[in-house]
């Protein structure tokens, strides 16, 4: 369920990233070609990036595609890059996501509470709904984490 879920979100992140790419464009044209624009629109984009790097913090975990210093990973047997996956995943990716799903909750109570929008004339409302981006990916982060803890610790055993 986790697999798929993660899997969906990183469709997501493709779909989404061909969206922003046309908007750029669709911005940058009306901007420089007609000297138009709009505050709305460069916000929108702004949203649609948050949601691509946030969602695709999972993804790029689940893919194993993440940044880790592999001068030193390549070298390891099977079974120390599993401890090593192991001790990441329970050490360090685990507290940091369960710490910003603590603090952002708050963030996000806050902005909804106060029904947060933009300070820019002409810019969008409703700014708690990408603040709650925040928690959410990081909900999406944790399930992976333990996800990949578990799958570790399994492959640890069997070698």
């Amino acid at each position: 369920m986790i697999n798929k879920t993660i899997q969906y979100l990183g469709y997501l992140t493709a779909f989404v990233l061909a969206v922003l790419v046309l908007l750029i464009v669709y911005d940058a044209s009306v901007r420089y070609i007609f000297s138009g624009g709009s505050i709305a629109l460069q916000e929108l984009e702004w949203h649609l990036f948050d949601l691509i790097i946030l969602f695709g913090i999972a993804y790029a975990l689940k893919e194993d595609a993440h940044v880790r210093v592999d001068i030193f990973y390549a070298h390891f047997t099977a079974k120390t890059k599993a401890l090593v996956g192991i001790i990441a995943s329970l050490f360090f990716v685990l507290p940091f996501s369960i710490l910003i799903l603590y603090i952002g909750i708050d963030f996000v109570s806050m902005s909804f509470v106060q029904n947060e929008a933009s300070s820019n004339p002409g810019g969008l409302e409703y700014r708690f709904l990408v603040k709650s981006l925040l928690p959410l990916s990081f909900a999406f982060v944790t399930l992976q984490a333990l996800k990949d803890a578990k799958e570790n610790f399994s492959l640890w055993r069997s070698l």
